[in-house]
């Protein structure tokens, strides 16, 4: 079955999901609150990575991501217009979500629902924030999480003396740390971000800096995929980091996606694993990784409501009263 017909189907079967289960609470630890240019905001098909023929330096850039697909993804048409989908989508089928990006969007969304959208502080390097500065906006109630952190991008290590100081702030605040690690090249990196290297998306790569924060709670977004070994290792070592499936559950080959997921699960880890969607421009981005999870058949009702749920409130010591 090729990837449209998969996709159409999870939509049908999200759709049967929703009528029988449309009160259980999910919550989304990876949103970007992001300004919508539509110049750039084109129509998408979701795991449209599952073909990457490459380029040539000669030429121009490939296509970055494939319409050809029976039901692309439509993107938002204006910032508003995201926002009041989100809105929508969100009080419809019960979410929660972490959103991090810019600080005008954010306000927004939390002003419109406040009790759905959890603000998280973003920092990939420490030019754009001093640590004196970033400590009052976490000490301030309005930020609850620090993420994304993406030192990947920059070419920097998530153990870079650099960003040492800021993650002593979240461990002295007891705030949990989302940190970008693994994908991110889709192929063609060296193009669109030249500074990211993939060896620095190893997971192994965090430790030096979780043995100075020993009290620091991680985790680690789109899983440290593709590097499975060193994520498991990781999360073997250290009892404070869980992992997030943001990004790689909708844009890689579907049977990858699950082959990674389900060896986490079978490695013992079900119980530290986060949902997440790296939600951009596509409001109905949400939907489509929702289906990928709920039409795993490798998993159990329970283990799936601990990825929708229960495992974030865990993880970031919440009260599930709090999430009905």
């Amino acid at each position: 079955m090729n990837n449209s017909k998969l996709f159409s189907l999870s939509i049908v079967l999200f759709s049967q999901f929703l009528l029988g289960q449309q009160r259980e609470p999910i919550i989304d630890v990876h949103v970007h609150a992001m300004q919508i240019n539509s110049n750039f905001a084109n129509e998408m098909c979701p795991w449209f990575l599952s073909n990457m023929p490459g380029g040539d330096p000669q030429l121009p850039p490939p296509s970055f991501m494939r319409q050809d697909c029976v039901a692309p993804l439509q993107p938002a048409t204006s910032t508003a217009d995201f926002q009041e989908q989100l809105i929508q989508k969100i009080n419809d089928l019960n979410v929660y979500m972490v959103a991090s990006g810019d600080a005008g969007v954010l306000h927004d969304w939390h002003k419109a629902a406040p009790d759905r959208i959890i603000p998280s502080l973003g920092i990939s390097n420490a030019s754009g924030l001093s640590v004196e500065a970033f400590k009052d906006s976490l000490s301030g109630g309005f930020y609850k999480v620090m993420g994304e952190v993406a030192p990947q991008y920059q070419g920097m290590s998530p153990s870079d003396m650099s960003l040492d100081a800021y993650f002593a702030v979240a461990e002295e605040l007891g705030i949990p740390v989302g940190i970008h690690m693994g994908t991110g090249g889709n192929g063609m990196a060296n193009i669109t971000a030249p500074k990211y290297r993939a060896s620095l998306g190893r997971p192994f790569l965090l430790e030096d800096m979780l043995e100075r924060h020993p009290k620091l709670k991680i985790w680690v977004m789109h899983a440290g995929y593709p590097m499975i070994d060193e994520m498991i290792g990781l999360m073997g070592a250290h009892a404070y980091v869980y992992v997030d499936l943001a990004g790689f559950i909708w844009s890689y080959p579907l049977e990858e996606i699950h082959r990674y997921l389900n060896r986490l699960v079978q490695a013992g880890f079900g119980k530290r694993i986060l949902y997440g969607t790296d939600l951009m421009v596509w409001p109905d981005l949400f939907e489509t990784s929702v289906g990928v999870i709920q039409n795993a058949n490798y998993l159990s009702y329970e283990q799936k409501r601990d990825i929708f749920f229960n495992n974030a409130i865990r993880f970031f010591n919440w009260d599930p009263k709090d999430f009905q």
